[in-house]
């Protein structure tokens, strides 16, 4: 489903199921989580999460006018996979200021060394931050947008229940993980 004017609630409409559909998105957005290492967490987007992001931006700055909403779904719905890939928002969480801003300056580069592995097929790297770059000569963010662009092959494996592991080759951020099989499921749903 494509997220249109029409398709989203009015401010009036959200504020009311706002706080009664939190648990239920919040849990959809964990199912949808990877932890990467100690410091980085990918959240795989979807139709159901970049929905609820642009209704929590339209509730929080009271948007209601026309060209407004537009310009949030122009600036979100690219972020909805469509149909031969996984995109995702990448943070790197460093709690300490001055270890983020060390970490940050030693992970330069670091979004577009991020893969993930089909069970039976090569690696395919991170396409990263597409909408604007995110890094300088000095740090790189610590948010980042990814996409994972998958061939016909692969999309079919997975939706056939292949294994799949996450994986980041950075000099100073070496770190992989199996994608957990209700995650994998969910993911696989992104792709046709």
């Amino acid at each position: 489903m494509t997220i249109t004017r029409d398709s989203l609630l009015t401010l009036e409409a959200y504020s009311k199921i706002r706080k009664s559909s939190k648990p239920e998105a919040i849990a959809h957005r964990r199912l949808r989580s990877v932890t990467l290492g100690e410091h980085m967490t990918l959240q795989f987007e979807d139709e159901r999460t970049i929905r609820r992001q642009i209704q929590e931006m339209l509730h929080i700055e009271k948007i209601f006018e026309e060209e407004g909403i537009l310009s949030e779904i122009e600036a979100y719905a690219p972020l909805v996979p469509d149909g031969s890939n996984w995109k995702a928002t990448v943070l790197l969480e460093y709690p300490d200021p001055n270890e983020r801003k060390r970490e940050l300056a030693r992970l330069i580069g670091v979004e577009d060394r991020l893969f993930v592995e089909v069970e039976g097929h090569g690696r395919v790297y991170a396409i990263a931050d597409e909408d604007l770059d995110r890094e300088n000569e000095v740090k790189t963010s610590s948010v980042h947008f990814v996409r994972f662009e998958f061939s016909a092959a692969m999309c079919e494996a997975l939706r056939a229940g292949a294994g799949a592991r996450l994986g980041c080759d950075h000099t100073h951020y070496p770190a992989h993980v199996s994608i957990a099989p209700e995650t994998l499921a969910s993911l696989a749903g992104d792709l046709n």
